[in-house]
């Protein structure tokens, strides 16, 4: 991920479910141009942030097994509210169907209680190096990296 669309982890069952919060601020940079003199999250960044969720949860899941998690399919995406600055979208991921190389999620986010998007993903996992050897350094950079922004959204309750 070059951004996180990611605040916080709230809650983790692995291999079932993740809920996480993405906090809207005004200075967002793509917000400039979405849309001049009424700022909302774009559609994309809003399935982005269910893509971010579900693959939180398969690499936890996994235990950052993979060093990659690609968007494989978004089906019967609906957009029913606007996202705006001030505002936090809360994100919750449950598994419809786990695979060995993909998995099929039910996604929905929510703003103040009301649905904002909700949609079907398939996303799938993968090493670089199973496709080339050479490319085995980036995994290992990759999972490092994606292991520390891990620990920087997720803290579990201490019970």
């Amino acid at each position: 991920m070059r951004f996180s669309l990611i605040d916080r982890i709230v809650e983790l069952d692995k291999g079932q479910s993740i809920t996480t919060v993405k906090n809207l601020s005004l200075a967002e940079e793509y917000l400039q141009d979405h849309f001049p003199g009424f700022a909302v999250m774009p559609g994309v960044m809003m399935v982005e942030a269910l893509v971010q969720s579900g693959a939180w949860l398969m690499r936890a899941t996994e235990d950052f097994k993979y060093s990659t998690v690609l968007l494989k399919q978004a089906k019967a995406v609906k957009f029913n509210s606007f996202v705006t600055p001030g505002k936090q979208l809360l994100v919750t991921v449950t598994t419809h169907k786990w695979g060995e190389s993909e998995c099929t999620f039910k996604a929905q986010g929510t703003v103040d209680g009301e649905s904002a998007v909700s949609a079907r993903i398939t996303l799938s996992q993968l090493n670089l190096k199973d496709r080339n050897e050479s490319q085995a350094k980036i995994d290992e950079y990759l999972t490092g990296k994606m292991k520390e922004l891990f620990a920087q959204v997720w803290q579990p309750a201490v019970v």
